[in-house]
């Protein structure tokens, strides 16, 4: 896009201003005619120089034809060009831009419709052919990444797509780079921001998941499980042939179930013959009633007193 400098138009005004000062003074000097003559004068090399002096920034080239044909490749900098002679159809910018495209509703393999959003960073590497080679370049070179975005989806099966994204952006930027070699454009990466798959597919990939992971749970449990077997298997060959381990164990299993805040432990019968705490525990039972036997004939001692002073206070209260 051709663009007007402010240096350009500084110089072209530093031109206008000697022919306007003439013009002026011949209006004052009773020369009207000429004045008109020498003010039109300074106006047409005013746009003269406007129109041969151009600058063109840094990361800019700048193609010039003449009478329609390849003259040369200006910039960056000052240039001039011949007014009429010489026309500048196109300002090439060959830092690297960046391009979004997309497809919609694009067939995977496995035929499934997808919407793959997608970033092109490119740059332009032979201005003279990005100017003459295609027309419009940007437009060209969109179109050609959303064909190529297309032929890869359809080539491609949906789980890769979703986990080897690095694998697709590596080919879209050859195919891609291949098709705009040509025009002088190199392809620098391509990348895939996000791929969208319908809502009832999706849920049905998160069942999948979910069931999956359920299975590995329960595989993991079982594993647990046998292991502890393993661990009990071998935890049992010691007590084998000493009773007395068993016996001590046993008790720290009772001793452990009587620390949890409970205050009656049921224990089957056959366990108890076998730990020997058959005579333990009625012993146990009976110091508990002895002990509660005490406990209500203190009770009753310490009552007969109180009654006793409150019928004599009956009595003193009867004889007065």
């Amino acid at each position: 896009m051709q663009k007007q400098s402010p240096f350009a138009v500084l110089l072209a005004v530093a031109v206008l201003i000697p022919f306007a000062a003439i013009a002026a003074a011949c209006r004052f000097l009773g020369y009207p005619p000429m004045g008109v003559a020498v003010g039109v004068v300074g106006l047409a090399m005013a746009v003269l120089t406007l129109s041969a002096v151009k600058v063109a920034d840094q990361w800019e080239r700048v193609v010039v034809l003449r009478l329609g044909k390849y003259l040369s490749l200006r910039g960056p900098g000052l240039f001039f060009i011949i007014p009429v002679i010489d026309s500048v159809p196109f300002w090439i910018d060959t830092r690297v831009i960046t391009a979004s495209f997309k497809a919609e509703k694009t067939l995977t393999k496995d035929t499934v419709p997808v919407d793959v959003d997608a970033v092109l960073f490119w740059k332009v590497i032979d201005p003279k052919m990005a100017a003459l080679e295609v027309a419009e370049y940007q437009t060209a070179i969109g179109w050609a990444a959303q064909t190529a975005l297309r032929d890869v989806i359809g080539k491609t099966m949906l789980a890769d797509m979703l986990t080897g994204r690095e694998t697709i952006d590596a080919s879209l930027q050859k195919i891609i780079d291949k098709r705009t070699e040509p025009w002088g454009i190199h392809v620098q990466s391509v990348e895939i921001r996000d791929v969208l798959i319908p809502a009832a597919l999706e849920d049905a990939m998160s069942m999948q998941a979910q069931a999956e992971r359920e299975r590995q749970a329960r595989v993991i449990l079982g594993d647990s499980e046998r292991q502890v077997a393993e661990k009990f298997a071998e935890a049992s060959l010691t007590y084998v042939n000493n009773p007395t381990a068993l016996h001590l164990r046993a008790m720290n299993m009772l001793y452990e179930g009587l620390k949890q805040n409970s205050t009656l432990v049921i224990v089957p019968s056959s366990v108890v013959d076998t730990m020997q705490l058959g005579n333990m525990a009625g012993m146990t039972a009976l110091a508990m009633e002895l002990t509660r036997k005490n406990e209500q004939g203190t009770e009753a001692t310490e009552a007969k007193p109180t009654r006793a002073r409150a019928t004599g206070t009956r009595q003193k209260k009867t004889s007065q």
